[in-house]
Parts: structure tokens; sequence; C-alpha cells
């Protein structure tokens, strides 16, 4: 991927283009539903007004680094500030201030994982901290380079060790370097009838390792797995020397280690391959959208489907905010499609006072999908929904990787937008859907900027199981302008977070901990939890040196 065209303070491609984005309609619609009179322009500082922080590696340093990776070692302002933050809300905060107080000292790019061997070996005699990099779209401040107690802090971007080493058309695996993004994986194993069928939101943007790093989840996760799942072996390349696990199907002999490399996110070493699961491309894929009465009959047709093993690839629940700001916004940019049409038709006939969409996707052979759709349409009827047809899942389909780009121009906008997921069991679905939507409006309530001003706060289903399913929360909000708008998101997340731990939620389904969800991490894993992978961390990083403050608990 060429990285000069990405946003350096945003999200994807800098020369991408939303046409609904420009039109003024759209933001005075926007402006009445947050009971706001006018958005204020927010805009970010251009990279060239700002400074960097002076570097912290000496000239020995600089001579050992551009011996050690030629032409390989970059200082430049661009790309210590590409690595500066992830994707947060607070990051992009940040960035879009201007504030690269916590740059990189330099950027190295290796090839092998002897180039980051090397690199772990340099680091740990010179006292510099190192934090892994591969698309750098971490939304919980995973990628943020803290040095800790180090000297200096270098960024390790993966981003050249993207070839396929091997595809196994026998046993359906292919091992591949940690740095290769989705869409040229995707398209080599098209190429041999094969995919692996992650398709994260931001599946354009990241990278293999990023995915086992953070144990993510694709959109058709109800048929290809969470990363964990597909996952059949690893490298890990350690301070201590390089960890490998087996390719093997399975096996008895201990815990295995890629156990402790799926969500160790750079704290344990550096992902540098990995071998995962494929299947055969898919012969037929197809799509339909139903309309439920409210958010618990769709959440009960999705649990009657997973639980009867009714072959889906995915199932994705609106709530009724996010079906009604969905179809807002498209009316709002006056851009009419099958969605529109179909659910307009289908709001007039039905008298849903709280109407949910569900979009569905199978896929898998000519029968397979077709048995799938059949029996999920009548499981959905079952629960009293009304079906849609095809064309709002087909833009759903289209239009699933451009929603992250809505954000960048809401923050131009004076406006706060950020998400935020779960999962638990069936039992405590609706107890946790109910208790942190009701946190995170009430922590929007009391941080507006003035009177009579409001959020929004939408939810969907989109990964589920037998035993139960997780919840994505994206909220939109008036941000506070008065120089505290980092408090009043961190007082948000603090109260809706409080809120999943105290309703049998997980602190992340597939985002990972990071920086943002770390003071809940002693709850979740309990204190000798906690001590298991202090452990983890102290055997295989004994000076520290990777990924200094995410996921274990100082």
């Amino acid at each position: 991927m060429d990285r000069s065209r990405l946003r350096w303070n945003g999200w994807g491609f800098a020369d991408h283009d939303d046409p609904i984005s420009r039109r003024n309609d759209v933001w005075g619609w926007l402006a009445a539903e947050l009971g706001m009179p006018s958005l204020l322009a927010t805009p970010a500082r251009a990279l060239e007004e700002l400074t960097l922080p002076p570097s912290q590696l000496d000239a020995k340093d600089r001579q050992v680094l551009n011996i050690l990776f030629p032409e390989r070692v970059r200082e430049d302002l661009f790309e210590r500030a590409l690595h500066a933050r992830g994707r947060s809300y607070q990051d992009l905060l940040r960035l879009r201030a201007g504030d690269l107080s916590e740059a990189p000292d330099a950027v190295v790019y290796p090839r092998s994982s002897e180039d980051v061997l090397k690199l772990l070996a340099f680091a740990s005699e010179r006292s510099a901290a190192v934090v892994p990099y591969g698309g750098g779209t971490s939304v919980v401040g995973g990628v943020t380079p803290h040095r800790g107690q180090h000297r200096a802090v270098i960024s390790v971007d993966i981003a050249e060790m993207d070839q396929i080493e091997a595809i196994d058309e026998q046993s359906l695996t292919v091992s591949a370097q940690a740095g290769i993004y989705g869409p040229p994986l995707e398209a080599a194993l098209k190429r041999r009838g094969l995919t692996l069928g992650h398709y994260p939101q931001s599946f354009e943007f990241s990278t293999l390792g990023g995915w086992v790093a953070h144990r993510g989840a694709g959109q058709a996760s109800n048929r290809y797995g969470k990363a964990e799942d597909w996952l059949v072996g690893a490298e890990l390349a350690t301070p201590r020397g390089m960890l490998r696990d087996g390719d093997l199907p399975a096996t008895a002999t201990g815990p295995r280690i890629g156990d402790i490399v799926a969500g160790s996110e750079g704290v344990f070493g550096v992902i540098t391959k990995a071998t995962v699961r494929v299947r055969p491309a898919p012969a037929a894929v197809e799509g339909r959208a139903y309309l439920f009465r409210d958010f618990a009959r769709g959440a009960a047709a999705i649990r009657d489907c997973v639980q009867s093993e009714t072959p889906v690839a995915t199932l994705r629940l609106s709530d009724v905010e996010e079906t009604r700001f969905s179809r807002a916004y498209v009316r709002a940019g006056q851009r009419r499609s099958g969605w529109d049409q179909a659910s307009g038709v289908a709001l007039a006939l039905a008298s849903f006072k709280r109407p949910c969409v569900l979009i569905a996707q199978f896929e898998g052979t000519k029968v397979t999908v077709r048995f799938g759709r059949q029996r999920f349409s009548r499981i959905a009827r079952h629960h009293g929904a009304i079906p849609l047809g095809s064309g709002p899942a087909m833009q759903w389909r289209e239009a699933r990787f451009q929603a992250p780009y809505l954000r960048d121009p809401m923050l131009d906008r004076g406006l706060g937008v950020d998400t935020l997921e779960t999962a638990t069991s069936w039992s405590k679905l609706h107890g946790l859907y109910t208790a942190v939507k009701a946190a995170l409006e009430q922590g929007i309530a009391a941080s507006v900027p003035r009177p009579g001003a409001k959020g929004i706060v939408m939810c969907h289903i989109s990964h589920s199981y037998p035993d139960g399913a997780s919840l994505y929360f994206t909220y939109i909000f008036p941000r506070s302008l008065n120089g505290d708008d980092a408090a009043q998101w961190l007082a948000i997340k603090l109260a809706a977070s409080d809120a999943v731990v105290a309703n049998g939620g997980t602190i992340s389904h597939h985002h990972g901990v990071g920086t943002d969800h770390l003071p809940w991490m002693a709850q979740e894993k309990g204190a000798l939890g906690i001590e298991v992978l202090r452990a983890i961390k102290r055997t295989l990083d004994p000076k520290g040196i990777l990924n200094p403050g995410k996921l274990i608990p100082p």
C-alpha cells in the first residue's frame, strides 16, 4: 500500500470523497437531531504547521539502525506523525489538535522475522521501547508509542512483511507474513478459489498480524469465525528469541502457544507470520433484509438461528435508533435507494412503533445458501418479521467499509463520534443493552455544551453464538469545545464501561484492550489472571520493551 495516500490524522485515503458529507442539508438535519442550532467549523491543524519533539535517539543509535536496516529507518515528519497514534477517538482529538508529543523517535520497516529479532536485540541493549504497528487502525489506543521507562521509542512497522509464503490447497491453510493487508491477501486466495472470509470494517487498512493480535472479528464471523478460530499457528519474535506454534490441526500437548499469541496486542512479541485456515470461495452469496417489530424479537430470531445451526454468514440487527438514523441519513442526502423504498413500504404497511432492520447474508454452495435462506426466513416470520427483499442487504454490502469515513467530517463540524462493543450471554443481553444505552445517554446529557442539546446512541448485534452475542454501540454527540472535549469523552466512556462490567459483559468483544480498556482488565481477568499475564510478559520480555502500557495493568 502507498502510505503517502493515507490521512495521517484520520481514516483511510486522503482523496476519498463522500458526496453526501458535502451536502449542507445533511448537516442541517444532523444539527436538528442533536438539538443544536448549527454545527461549528472545527478543522484539524495541517501537518506542515506542526513541530515534532526532538528524537531521543543519539548518533550511535542512528548509525547502528542504518547499518541493520539500510534505507528502512524513517524519521521524517509524515512517518513519525502517521505512527504517533492509532484511530481511537482520543487519538484523533490529539492528532487533529497537532499534538505529536508521543510520536516515535523513529520508524523501522523490517522485511523478515530475523530483522525483527535484530531490532529487538538492539532495543534491549539501547533501552528503547518497541511498538508493533500493522495498519494502525486500533480504536482503543493500541499503537500509541509510549516509551514507558525507556530512553527512546521505536515504531516497528511490518508493512513490508507482506508475502504469502505457502498456500496448502489440500489442507486448506495459508501461511503469510503478518504485514499483509486484507485486500491483497483475499485477492491471492481468490485466484486459487479460496477465501479467509475475514472482513472487518477496517479490512482495507488492517493486516493479518493486527487481526490476530486483537482477536478480530469479521462481518461474516457466523460462518468463518473470529481470528482465534481460524488461526492455526504463528511466529512471535520476542526479545528472548522466536516463539513458534506448530501448524497442527489439533494437539493434546498442553496449552498451545498460539493461545497466548491471539490477543497479545504486541506486549509479548511481534507477530511475524501466521498460518490460518481458509475455505473454498463461496459458489453463491445472497443477502436478505427483514423488519422486526422491536429489538427483542430480532434478537430472539438470531438466537433461534444460531442455536438451530442454520447456515448463515452474517446476521446484523440494528436497534430502532440505528434503523431510523440509517434511513434518515440516506434520505437527508436525497439518495433514494432499494433500502429506503423497501423499508418505506414496509413501514407504511406495518404498525411497528420500534422497527428494527436485520441484514442476513448467506454464503456457500447454492444448496446451502438456499437452505439457509429458507430456514432463516421461516424463523424470521415466526418472530413476526416482514421480509424486505435483497435490496437493503445489497446496499449494506456495497457500503460496509464506508462508515469509518464519516467520523472525520463530523469532527470537522464540532461533533464527537465513537463506538464501543461488548458481548454477553443471551440471558443477560437485554439487561446489558439497556444499561449501556442508558449510561451513554446519561453521560452525553451531562456533558453537552448547551441546554436542549442531546446525543444519538445506536446499537446493533453483528456477531452471534449459541450461548450469546455481541453488542456494538455507536454514539454521536455535540463536543464540548472549551478545551475539555477529551474529558467529556472520558466521562462518557467511564460510565458506559462501568455499565458493561456491572451487567455481565466483556470489556471488548473484538476491538481489544489497548489503553482505553486497561482500567477494567483486572475486573474481567481477576488478580490471579493478571499475574499469569505478567509472568508471561516477564519471561518473553524481561526488560519490558514491548508496547508499554497496553493490555496488562501496571
